[in-house]
């Protein structure tokens, strides 16, 4: 019997949302928000990428990324610097990677909780599911977007 795709998409979502409330919670403790240490994340996987292209693996609109983007260099944490033509280039400061580092714990701990009903077997067929879904090959590694 096929599963109905409705309770199926609202499941992913739930799994998502408590996900996403758990890290935002924990993260608080550290000083950051799930966002700011997401786009964090990004400029370090990334440095010297555009506004552009990190909006694009933080799933924000440039809009969003631009004023997000904004506080974390009002707070230290991100440096922007001019790069080829009207290009701002992003990278981390010494702040912004102490942050990014102590969001790394954080959120090690808390997925270790979100997922703990899962025997690591299963978080495998999980994960390789998901990348057949996003259309990634079962072998790719996108540490982009994780």
């Amino acid at each position: 019997m096929d599963a109905d795709l409705q309770v199926l998409g609202r499941a992913v979502k739930q799994a998502q949302y408590r996900q996403h409330r758990a890290l935002d919670s924990a993260l608080s403790e550290v000083g950051t928000t799930l966002a700011q240490w997401d786009a964090l994340r990004a400029v370090s996987r990334r440095p010297g990428a555009s506004a552009r292209e990190l909006a694009a693996v933080t799933f924000q609109s440039e809009q969003a990324f631009g004023a997000l983007v904004g506080r974390l260099a009002a707070q230290g944490l991100v440096k922007r610097t001019p790069g080829h033509g009207r290009r701002v280039e992003h990278h981390l400061t010494p702040a912004g990677e102490q942050t990014l580092a102590a969001g790394h714990r954080v959120s090690d701990k808390v997925l270790e909780e979100c997922f703990s009903p899962l025997p690591s077997a299963d978080r495998a067929t999980l994960l390789g599911l998901l990348r057949q879904l996003n259309g990634e090959g079962p072998d790719q590694l996108d540490l982009q977007n994780a």
